[in-house]
């Protein structure tokens, strides 16, 4: 792999010193009349013969400003600013160095309205809190979508999984129009949502809908990304059909649909498959295959499961077959009322198998587990929500969002495990099988009224939210264990009925109140309220009545459980220009109480603990920020954890809760600092998290002398938990040839407090992960992006100072794809992981390759693709866990290699024309 990579790496190196800049132009932007710079003004240069963007900055905070570039052509120099009149200036190719020097902006007035219009054309403008893009100045290839223009947009990253941060910081919503576009999957907009109809990107804080209303500061830590459509094609639609089929009857069938019509859009979407694939989030390449779709990592399963507005496909390993639909409805009337309708059905069908194999260590001795697992589970979920919105007057917002879900399950499981001591003599052995049925009901609803005074900032708000659930299995479950010390054997033939209910109320008044020029007052009041109840009956098989009629009252048990918690507080809020400062203080009253009915005993308990938080945000100009948080929370044990009766579905783990547990309390401290410098394209970004725990709910479980584990649960104080990183982005750009690169580093250091049969220990562990991500592309030609990450990792152990893990992993990677000759596209992803502690008999490496060939032809409206999953088929599912008092390795059911053919065609028209003009087979 070495000699595979190496030349790669320098062929990347090379074009970074190759695109030097051979033009600069400086000045400064200042203000009519005042002579005060201006910041954040666009300054952007195009070609005189057709208008091509070539490079764009904005402006310092002192209206300074510096635009390096290459190209053989005359450059036209332009400035926007909101409010002011555009500027423009002829620049000369043979100009290399231009010094306009002080550049004043007029006041926009009535007479400049026309020319204003044209300062539309600018890449980017910033407003307030708000940076948008125009889609139109960024090139692509014509059948471009949304994710691919992300991709040119500076700041922005998109991963090889379609996730994407906007400097530095996660995407967590895609709007339409200010409108989710089919629920909270962002991927599904990235991935369909063609470029023709894209008009402006904008990118701002993560709000709730009340946020957006009042005004108040969002959720900086992340972005949501709202698209608006031009406004000549707001009437249109567009789809996209997939068929493939292929070898070890491997297949997928998937389609999508959207129609909109002014404030009006419906989509559709349906989709069948066998390659672990939710058939929506299409990738350019290789559709619902997508990429890297099948390596396994130390420490993290990835497996092709996938979830959709919360609805989960697939499982921890196996191969699912997926069958999914589902249609999403949007609409706006009146001009203050919006309603969205969405509803999903999902079936998937997951087969399983799993070897594992596990070294577990004591204070004075260790022992070992070994077990194979093979299962199938088939699950038939609904699932809908609606949102509505009504704006009475300009003052007050009503919003209600309900949401239901419902589940019906079916699995069989089957295992054999062995546990050995530290000699490797067989202590006992068991063999499992356990057929069960399950439902799962759960209604939700969220109702929040808002009323401004004013407008000045003051409101008051009201929230009230629930989450109605309903569980029950009913579990037919036989095992068989034998105590070879004891000589004793061990049959379980049972019968398990399990109900349970959790009912969760959410009640929240907020006011603000006006103290000054951008200070606030804000009094809160919140109030939650869990009940849970548990109701599980065992019931043993009957040689006489030869069926399950025997009930077992010791394994059987009633559990209800209330939680109560109050939080009032009070807290100053200042948002100003440059400095966002915030304070909340109050207390947290939390009450439990727990009732074994079937014991006839209650336990009940009162907790008061404070409530502070408090923020800081320090803007140096308007890409570079420094912030910091501190805040406190307090974790409810569940229910599980409370209820005292045993547990013995697995006869070797007996899990018994304790219903005097106490709720956790932590201390969070989190900040960074981001900065994105427009005119070098580069972004420094960092951060850092500290989190302390008391009272955190740990197991503790002792081992007999036949090695059967018995876990229950107890409070310990002073677990740790933290995180840093720091990485260092930059963009070199020359005519059509761009080269990035993405270096940097994470790291966690924690603190776990724990017990190894039934003694208290600590445990250190230390994670350090650089990484680098290179990338090289000639615009409809070819992109290339390696990638190179080290995972190094040392854990220490207070019971056990020789016990000491270290080692590291490497994962290289690299997708390349190339768009000549014309109409063909060529994709290429591998991916290499080599892991430095996998036990004997385990495979310490794998290497996915997957591979893609595709012709274009009906306008580019048809595609034609050959496609590769794991072309050497050497992809392996190793995995190893390093637990506190435990090492452990699995190898699990994966997708291996299949070949197959696919067949994809895309229908549009947008403000009456079809954006391929047409021609070759035609659907409507």
């Amino acid at each position: 792999m070495k000699k595979f990579f190496l030349p790669l790496i320098i062929l990347f190196i090379l074009p970074f010193t190759a695109l030097a800049q051979d033009f600069q132009i400086t000045g400064t932007v200042l203000e009519k009349g005042t002579n005060l710079p201006l910041e954040a003004a666009t300054v952007y240069v195009e070609k005189v013969k057709d208008s091509a963007l070539v490079t764009y900055t904005i402006s310092d905070l002192e209206g300074n400003f510096v635009l390096e570039g290459s190209t053989e052509d005359d450059l036209r120099l332009l400035i926007a600013y909101t409010g002011f009149a555009p500027y423009s200036k002829l620049i000369q190719r043979d100009a290399e160095a231009v010094d306009l020097g002080n550049i004043i902006l007029e006041p926009v007035s009535s007479e400049l309205s026309e020319v204003t219009i044209t300062a539309n054309r600018a890449p980017v403008t910033v407003k307030n809190d708000t940076l948008e893009f125009n889609a139109a100045s960024f090139n692509t290839r014509p059948d471009a979508n949304l994710e691919d223009v992300m991709k040119k947009l500076p700041g922005v990253e998109v991963d090889s999984q379609g996730n994407i941060t906007v400097n530095g910081k996660p995407v967590t919503r895609i709007l339409v129009n200010g409108k989710e576009f089919f629920g909270n999957d962002p991927k599904i907009a990235t991935k369909n949502l063609p470029k023709e109809i894209i008009d402006k990107i904008q990118v701002v804080d993560t709000k709730t809908k009340a946020q957006e209303f009042t005004g108040e500061e969002g959720d900086s830590e992340n972005k949501t990304i709202n698209i608006t459509i031009d406004e000549d094609k707001s009437k249109g639609y567009f789809s996209r059909l997939t068929a493939g089929g292929g070898t070890d009857e491997r297949y997928e069938l998937s389609g999508i649909g959207n129609y909109f019509k002014d404030e009006l859009r419906v989509s559709i979407l349906a989709s069948s498959n066998n390659i672990n694939s939710s058939g929506f989030s299409f990738d350019e390449v290789f559709d619902m295959m997508g990429r890297n779709g099948g390596v396994r990592s130390i420490s993290m399963s990835d497996n092709g499961s996938f979830s959709i507005n919360g609805a989960s496909f697939g499982s921890d390993g196996g191969i699912t077959k997926s069958e999914t639909a589902g249609v999403n409805i949007v609409n706006e009337w009146d001009g203050n009322k919006d309603a969205s309708l969405n509803y999903f059905y999902g079936r998937n069908d997951t087969e399983t198998y799993t070897k594992l194999e596990r070294e577990n260590f004591l204070p004075d001795s260790r022992y070992f587990f070994e077990s194979e697992n093979s299962g199938n589970y088939v699950n038939d979920s609904h699932r809908a929500s609606a949102t509505f919105e009504f704006e009475p007057d300009t003052l007050t917002r009503i919003s209600f969002q309900p949401r239901f879900n419902h589940n019906d399950g079916f699995s069989t499981n089957n295992s054999f495990a062995s546990s050995l001591d530290e000699n490797g003599d067989l202590i006992n052995t068991s063999e499992t099988s356990d057929n069960q049925e399950s439902q799962n009901t759960n209604f939700s609803s969220s109702l929040n009224f808002t009323k401004r005074f004013g407008g000045e900032g003051s409101f008051l708000s009201l929230n009230f939210s629930n989450s109605n659930e309903a569980r029950n299995s009913e579990n037919n479950y036989f095992s068989e264990s034998n105590f070879f010390d004891s000589g004793i054997t061990e049959i379980q033939d049972q019968f398990i009925d399990e109900d349970q209910k959790e009912n969760e109320y959410e009640l929240g008044a907020k006011k603000r109140t006006v103290l000054g020029k951008d200070l606030f007052l804000d009094v809160s009041y919140q109030f939650e309220t869990l009940r849970a109840s548990n109701k599980r009956s065992v019931f043993e098989f009957s040689e006489a009545t030869q069926d399950y009629s025997i009930f077992n009252d010791l394994l059987s048990n009633e559990f209800d459980y209330i939680s109560n918690k109050h939080i009032p507080n009070a807290g100053i809020k200042y948002e100003g220009e440059k400095w966002n400062l915030s304070t909340e203080v109050g207390s947290i009253f939390t009450s439990l109480e727990a009732e074994n009915i079937a014991a006839q005993n209650t336990f009940k308990t009162d907790y008061t603990n404070l409530y502070l938080r408090a923020y800081a945000r320090y803007e140096l100009n308007k890409s570079t920020n420094i912030y910091l948080n501190y805040n406190t929370d307090t974790e409810v044990p569940n229910i599980n954890q409370l209820q005292p009766v045993p547990n013995i579905t697995d006869p070797l783990n007996i899990i018994v809760g304790n219903p005097e547990l106490k709720p956790a309390y932590s201390h969070s401290f989190y900040g960074g600092f981001r900065k994105f410098d427009m005119a070098k394209k580069s972004g420094l970004f960092s951060y850092f998290n500290f989190n302390i725990k008391n009272n955190s709910v740990v197991p503790v479980t002792t081992i007999d002398e036949d090695l059967v584990r018995t876990t229950t649960y107890a409070n310990v104080d002073g677990a740790i938990n933290s995180y840093m990183g720091l990485h260092y982005n930059k963009r070199f750009k020359k005519e059509k040839r761009e080269f990035r690169y993405r270096i940097g580093f994470s790291g966690n250091y924690n603190k776990n407090v724990g017990f190894t049969n039934g003694e208290k220990y600590n445990s250190q562990r230390f994670t350090f992960r650089p990484g680098i991500t290179l990338g090289y592309e000639i615009e409809e030609i070819i992109s290339i992006n390696p990638s190179y990450n080290l995972s190094w990792n040392n854990t220490k152990y207070n019971f056990n100072s020789e016990r000491e893990e270290s080692y590291a992993n490497h994962s290289i990677s690299i997708d390349a794809t190339t768009y000549w000759p014309k109409n063909v596209v060529f994709g290429n992803d591998i991916s290499y992981n080599r892991y430095g502690n996998v036990a004997p008999g385990f495979e310490n490496s794998s290497l996915l390759w997957n591979a893609s060939l595709g012709y274009k032809f009906w306008k580019n409206n048809a595609t034609l693709k050959i496609k590769v999953y794991d072309l050497l088929n050497e992809n392996v599912s190793t995995q190893r866990m390093v637990g506190d008092d435990y090492v452990q390795d699995t190898n699990s059911l994966i997708l291996k290699q299949y070949f197959m053919l696919s067949f994809t065609y895309k229908f549009s028209k947008f403000g009456g024309k079809d954006p391929n003009d047409g021609g070759g087979f035609r659907m409507f």
